[in-house]
This record gives C-alpha cells, structure tokens and sequence, in this order.
C-alpha cells in the first residue's frame, strides 16, 4: 500500500478517536476516563512522525551542533525533572503548562489536598522551587535524562497562536495578571510608540492595540531584555527547550493536547493519573485572521522570521493566519 495512503488513513482513525475522546470528555474533568491501548498507538504514530520531522529540521538548521554542556541555566530553567517517573517536561507558556504543573504536583506528591489537579491554584503550580529543574542534576544525572530511559516530553503550538493567546490574556483582559503587564509592558508600549497618547492610556496601559503589541515585539531595544530575550510568554519555544539538544521523545501539539498527554503520562508510568479534560477550548485559533488580517504584510513577514525556527522545528505553516505561505 502507498505510504502516503497509509498515513491518511491512520490520521483519519485517529480524528475519529479524538472526536469519541472529546465526546466523553464534555462534562468536565474526569479523572477516571480510561485511554484505550489503540488510542495510545494511534497517538504514538503520530508521535514518531513528529520526532523524525523535528530531527530532520535540526540536520537542516545545522542546530545540533551544541550539546546538553553548552546550555546555560537560563537556557535550562523551563525543564522540570521528575526523577521517580523518569519523566522530563519542558514547560511553554500559553500551551497548557499550568494544567501540566498540576499535574506534576500530583505525580510528585506535592499536593495532597486530593485527585483532581484542577483544584490546585494556579499560583501554588508556578510558585518558585516548586519542581527539581535539570540544572539541579549532576552531569551523570544528565546523560541519564538524555538516554532511552526517559520520557522527554515537550508541548508546542502554532506560534502566531500563541504569541495571540500571550496578548490576550496578558495585555487585553482584565485578570490580575494581565493588570500586571499592563502596568509594565502595557504602559511601556503605549509611552513609546503611540504619539499622543492619552493621560489614561500612558497611566494605565490597558488599551493596548495587536498591532502596537507587534511592533514592540519587532523594536528589541524595547521589547528584548539586553535585546536577546524576550518574556517568556513570547519568546521562541526553540530558545525555552532548545529542542535539538534535549531530542523530547513525545512532541505534543496543543490541537491534540488530551491525546499527547495522556501518551507522556502512559510511558512515565503514570498510573491512574489523566491530564484534567475540563480545560476550556480555546477561541484564539478562530480568532487569528480578525487580528492578522489588518496588519501590513511587512510585519508579519517580520514576525515570521522571529518565530521561523518553530514554524520549521514543529511543522507550522502560515496559512491559517494568511491563506498562503510566504515563498
């Protein structure tokens, strides 16, 4: 049978899979929802695609190169260790990594208060000193993350969606959280590039527009922290896990995010632990073009080549924000 045919039809099984799994998974979270061996093999072979794709982009973008020994701690602080499971998990803001910390706090032992990780705040899962990191391993401990005996597990998500998620809920809304950038980014972007601001918008900082938010992001005397990094809300997944180092052996997709996890809890050994199904779908990937759309084609350009190692790394195209890919 024609390769080609073969992959269509196991992606066709496996959408089917995925609409029963979201079916079941309406009512909220359930952390008795039994994952069928079938759904795992299914989720497997769409795992080792992804893996072969990512090493191949890494050949290509010849970034392979460095080892586990140049990666500086910076470079290592969004890496959670849980040595019992033998389970690495490189964290991405805006890609559900407070749902993962939950449950990794559950996995752990840090969180007795019960089974259901949706009842862990938030804040508690962030809190500093919470996980081992894998700058806290001696290099032995090191070379063992890196061998076939661990789970290493990374979640990504179309960049522009993302970068959309990390504007919304940080500079639009009207959470704690979002208060707080905008009293710091918010304002810092409005002083600087919206001439003739008002009082209240250069006090407050909470009107900021997308368009203003990409030009920041497009000006790194502003928006980079020594005009190398940027927060960690937008900054390049490939910089946060530096992907051809650490080779994660389960590369999720937030579009598949129940059936990913669900495979990384399985091979950790994870038993009678699910990753919570209450999680709310997210609206931005229906969003995307009303943002997009008004922004010059200059700007996205630009855009892109920020974010084009994880277009590249993780299979992303331009054609759900644009209707085309750039040549």
């Amino acid at each position: 049978m024609n390769q080609n045919v073969q992959i269509f039809g196991i992606l066709l099984l496996y959408t089917f899979v995925r609409l029963l799994a979201a079916a079941a998974f309406e009512d909220g979270n359930n952390n008795n929802v039994k994952i069928t061996k079938h759904s795992l093999e299914l989720t497997q072979t769409i795992n080792i695609q992804r893996q072969e794709f990512m090493q191949r982009q890494c050949e290509l973008l010849e970034a392979n190169r460095q080892t586990v020994d140049d990666l500086t701690e910076l470079q290592m602080d969004h890496m959670i260790v849980d040595k019992e499971h033998k389970l690495l998990y490189c964290y991405v803001p805006k890609v559900a990594c407070t749902n993962w910390k939950r449950v990794l706090m559950l996995l752990t032992g840090k969180w007795q208060n019960g089974t259901d990780p949706l009842q862990i705040p938030g804040s508690l899962a962030h809190s500093v000193g919470m996980f081992t990191k894998f700058y806290d391993l001696s290099e032995e401990e090191r070379a063992q993350v890196l061998s076939e005996e661990y789970t290493r597990f990374i979640l990504v998500r179309h960049p522009f969606e993302r970068l959309l998620s990390a504007y919304r809920n940080k500079l639009e809304g009207g959470s704690p959280s979002a208060r707080y950038f905008q009293s710091r980014v918010g304002r810092q972007i409005v002083r600087e590039l919206r001439p003739g601001a008002s009082n209240e918008s250069l006090n407050q900082g909470n009107d900021v527009q997308f368009g203003e938010f990409v030009q920041y992001l497009l000006t790194p005397e502003l928006s980079r922290t020594n005009q190398t990094d940027y927060n960690e809300h937008w900054e390049v997944i490939a910089k946060l896990c530096n992907p051809c180092v650490m080779k994660y052996n389960v590369v999720g997709k937030y579009d598949t995010l129940l059936d990913d996890s669900a495979l990384a809890l399985y091979l950790a050994g994870a038993k009678n632990l699910t990753f919570p199904t209450g999680h709310k779908p997210s609206s931005t990937r229906a969003n995307l073009r009303n943002y997009f759309d008004p922004l010059p084609i200059g700007a996205i350009r630009h855009l892109y080549e920020i974010y084009e190692e994880d277009f590249r790394l993780f299979d992303y195209g331009m054609d759900d924000v644009l209707g085309f890919e750039f040549g």
